[in-house]
């Protein structure tokens, strides 16, 4: 166990956590594009793009303007997708894609949270056809991702309603804790991206996991925390407690989650020139 949570359970209080590498080992959506691939929804070359795309996500995450040019692309991309084909696709390969990358020091967070009767809640800028069964899996109480506008025939129109990015995860947390009554200064909140520094401002407890050259300046400035997450385990080999039904998941915001993850093909062009000094400079 980490240890980092005190148990103070009154009043309410909540512990948000971002998705992609801080409770997970990579892009939550880009680890489905081989699974869209087979059911049809994309084809080979943005599987190698979306692979290029999940390679430099890990060197060195995705800046402001990077996942601006992501929204703009999925809108695009994934008009036309029939929403039950890509929730039957995530639901097919969710174990076998995703509870391999699951970080032990996150798991065990979510468990500490849990026992001191704090909520748990997943706060990503994917959608929620990938992260809802995340959160399910992960036990979370809720969700709060992109949400997509879909027509009368059950497929995206191509137009987003919501997206869960930089302010606006800080406005769903605030939203959140009006509504349930969470005390803000007594909740935990964690990211590996500079793009949340306004979510984990919010909180009384921020903590930068894993986090960008950004957010680790950021983060040393404002002496929060931080922490290195690097053992991926599947949660049955670790914890009984996630063996046991999860909570009710209560989607606060719903998208496709896989639109955003093959929208890395836009990084391909912008980033590859830059690919081998990110890597460089994650690794020093």
């Amino acid at each position: 166990m980490l240890r980092l949570v005190e148990n103070h359970s009154l009043p309410r209080t909540a512990a948000f956590f971002d998705l992609d590498k801080t409770v997970i080992a990579k892009s939550s959506t880009l680890t489905f594009s081989k699974s869209f691939y087979q059911g049809g929804l994309i084809n080979r070359r943005a599987v190698l793009r979306t692979a290029y795309a999940q390679f430099v996500f890990l060197a060195g995450g995705a800046d402001h303007d990077q996942m601006e040019r992501m929204r703009a692309y999925l809108s695009a991309l994934c008009k036309g997708w029939n929403v039950q084909q890509v929730k039957e696709i995530v639901a097919e390969t969710l174990h076998d894609l995703i509870d391999p990358i699951i970080y032990d020091e996150a798991a065990s967070l979510i468990e500490e949270h849990h026992t001191a009767g704090r909520d748990v809640v997943i706060v990503s800028t994917s959608g929620a056809e990938v992260v809802e069964p995340i959160g399910e899996l992960l036990g979370a109480d809720r969700v709060v991702a992109t949400r997509m506008v879909v027509g009368d025939d059950g497929c995206f129109t191509g137009e987003v309603e919501y997206y869960a990015y930089g302010p606006t995860k800080a406005e769903a947390v605030k939203e959140l804790a009006a509504s349930e009554g969470y005390d803000l200064a007594r909740c935990y909140a964690y990211s590996d991206s500079a793009t949340d520094v306004p979510m984990l401002a919010s909180v009384g407890h921020p903590y930068a996991v894993n986090p960008d050259r950004a957010l680790r300046r950021e983060a040393t400035a404002r002496d929060w925390p931080i922490l290195v997450f690097d053992r991926p385990v599947r949660l049955k080999q670790r914890l009984p407690a996630f063996s046991m039904p999860p909570r009710p998941a209560l989607v606060a915001a719903a998208a496709v989650g896989a639109a955003v993850a093959t929208a890395g093909l836009v990084w391909y062009t912008s980033r590859r020139r830059n690919a081998a000094a990110q890597i460089a400079a994650a690794t020093v």
